[in-house]
């Protein structure tokens, strides 16, 4: 930068700047930080403090994605340098195991370290989040959003559990041994339980993280070093749902069950059943009973409707939760839908939620009665729906009120949701415009019947009898 000087006047002056293009400011800037991105979950690894031979790390796991969740999530990674978890808060390793530093380089180095503390020395960990009752422990807990069974719901759904942290003790290994080498480390994975897959990136190095002053003084306090690893939800080719949708309507008395093997079948059923034959129809009450214990049903449900029974059977769609869509109305100025979640696994889901994209009906939505339910922010096609407070909790298959007669009952949850035609002018249910596109359950998408129920007459013409047996399945599934 160049300075010319004028005068004006007997005592005036005055000064105007030019740029010099050969001037270099010998000022550094933040060059070596990469940018923070964006993705559907972010994991920060900062160093918080740092000595010579170990270092406290905080793991921030955030969800950024509107129908993304983690369930009981479990967190790995490599480490490169031979680095091992001494202490954890907040989090703790699946497996606690010091024999891998005690007879190893690590134990010949560290000769006065008491390996009897040493939490981890895996060369891949596996961490998991502690239980809720650990939050206040002085030892293990007392860090923020830690303690949630490994529950991380998305932002639209509760934006203050929307992220999990953890911190940790490590120790390093030669050459390493300078409080100013740092390395985070690779090839990050995360899972959870009926959940989606994440794809993570390898951590990039960013800004330091700035966090409010512990003292409570109004300033930032700036971490050490910070890394950023990007998830994405991704689907790996010829992986199968975890979950299935079956479809059904006040004018057709069959019910359009999840798909054969929707959910995957082991290879060995091709002896006992067909993996390819499509599902058979089903009678309604048969929603409430186990695949193995459908056959009788649905075999005399084919006769009675004249349909093909294959030889061999179709198999189960082996889903751990099926979602029933029923259409339950339709009249000129509405029309409602009844939606119930079966929960066939051994595992209880607490503050579930499911999502429903409706690409024509859903800004006709009104209104759900037992559900929380709400249009999704920014895209105007799908609506997301949780169990109300004290209701939303999906708990797994039990024994019937006979274990020796009475086959095993699903978790269930059901409610009912409304929609205008106010807004969707010419929308027509017998065409399938009434049932959703697309279904996700917790996160991962169910997979969807290819065929929608076909209207074969109007309600007037039901006959009484199909009319009871709705009537019945609706009060069944309502208790």
């Amino acid at each position: 930068m160049g300075l010319l000087f004028g005068f004006s006047g007997k005592n005036a002056s005055s000064v105007c700047c030019t740029r010099d293009p050969k001037f270099k400011t010998n000022i550094t800037t933040d060059e070596e930080f990469l940018p923070r991105q964006n993705g559907d979950l972010s994991i920060m690894y900062d160093v918080i403090r740092t000595y010579d031979s170990n270092y406290w790390a905080e793991v921030t796991i955030a969800n950024h994605n509107p129908l993304g969740r983690l369930d009981n999530w479990r967190l790995s990674w490599d480490w490169m340098n031979d680095e091992f978890i001494y202490s954890m808060k907040g989090a703790y390793p699946s497996v606690v195991d010091a024999s891998e530093c005690l007879f190893g380089k690590q134990g010949t180095f560290y000769k006065d370290l008491d390996f009897a503390s040493v939490l981890n020395c895996e060369r891949r960990p596996t961490i998991i989040d502690l239980p809720p009752t650990k939050f206040n422990d002085s030892d293990l807990g007392k860090i923020p959003f830690c303690c949630r069974n490994g529950t991380i719901l998305p932002p639209s759904m509760d934006p203050s559990m929307s992220a999990s942290r953890f911190q940790m003790q490590v120790f390093k290994m030669p050459p390493a041994l300078n409080r100013s080498q740092l390395s985070p480390p690779q090839n990050w994975k995360i899972s959870g339980t009926l959940n989606p897959d994440y794809k993570c990136g390898p951590p990039v190095r960013v800004s330091p993280t700035e966090n409010p002053d512990p003292s409570g003084l109004p300033s930032n306090k700036t971490v050490m070093a910070s890394w950023q690893v990007v998830c994405n939800i991704t689907t790996a080719k010829g992986t199968s749902n975890k979950c299935c949708v079956s479809f059904s309507a006040y004018y057709n008395d069959s019910v359009i069950p999840c798909k054969t093997c929707a959910c995957g079948c082991p290879q060995n059923t091709q002896r006992t059943c067909s993996t390819t034959a499509p599902a058979m129809l089903l009678p309604p009450e048969a929603l409430l009973v186990p695949f193995e214990n459908r056959t009788a049903k649905a075999v005399a449900w084919a006769s009675l409707k004249h349909l093909r029974a294959p030889n061999p059977m179709p198999c189960s769609d082996n889903c751990g939760v099926s979602i029933n869509w029923h259409l339950f109305t339709d009249y000129n100025k509405g029309w409602s839908a009844r939606v119930t979640l079966f929960n066939w696994g051994e595992i209880n889901f607490a503050d579930w939620f499911a999502a429903v994209q409706m690409d024509k009906a859903a800004a006709g939505f009104e209104k759900m009665y037992s559900f929380n339910a709400t249009l999704l922010d920014g895209v105007n096609n799908t609506i997301i729906m949780q169990g109300l407070p004290g209701l939303n909790y999906l708990v797994a298959e039990a024994n019937g009120a006979d274990p020796l007669r009475d086959p095993r009952v699903p978790g269930k949850q059901q409610s009912v949701i409304s929609f205008t035609k106010k807004l969707t002018p010419g929308i027509n249910m017998a065409r399938g415009d009434g049932f959703p596109t697309k279904v996700f359950f917790n996160g991962e998408e169910c997979s969807l019947p290819s065929v929608y129920p076909t209207s074969g007459g109007s309600w007037a013409g039901f006959s009484l009898g199909t009319s009871m047996l709705l009537s019945l399945l609706s009060f069944l599934l309502m208790r």
